[in-house]
């Protein structure tokens, strides 16, 4: 194979010239274009998509906040009966461990919400070997 050298070639013009004179007068050709008149500004959005685009994202957001509200209340609200039923039967806890749990405020309102029939009363009484034990006390 034939060496090349890049020195000993001839060289291949490129078709491109500079016209006479450009970089001498370059300067004042742009200068008298800058000042020949306003150029007209064209905005790169429009008022109409702007406008469009915040109406849709405020209907998309008022179609998710009962989406993200019904996330919200079913995952938070718990039926009393079916933590009851956990409670026995999934764990380990007894009754003396959640009284151990409770502070002051939450007894108070187990106080207030406790409603006992005279038939209820009745049968635990009846029922309890230790009555005199919970009389005298």
């Amino acid at each position: 194979m034939k060496e090349f050298k890049l020195e000993n070639e001839s060289k291949i013009t490129t078709g491109f010239k500079t016209p006479e004179n450009y970089f001498n007068d370059f300067s004042t050709k742009v200068l008298n274009q800058i000042n020949e008149g306003e150029v007209k500004v064209i905005p790169i959005y429009k008022r109409k998509k702007v406008l469009a685009m915040l109406a849709a994202a405020v209907v998309f957001i008022a179609l998710m906040i009962p989406v993200v509200n019904n996330y919200n209340n079913t995952s938070k609200d718990l039926d009393a009966n079916t933590l009851e039923t956990y409670l026995a039967y999934q764990s380990n806890l007894n009754q003396y461990d959640l009284i151990n749990q409770l502070d002051t405020k939450d007894i108070e309102s187990l106080n207030n919400n406790v409603a006992l029939e005279q038939e209820t009363l009745e049968d635990i009484l009846s029922s309890n070997p230790n009555i005199e034990n919970l009389i005298s006390e």
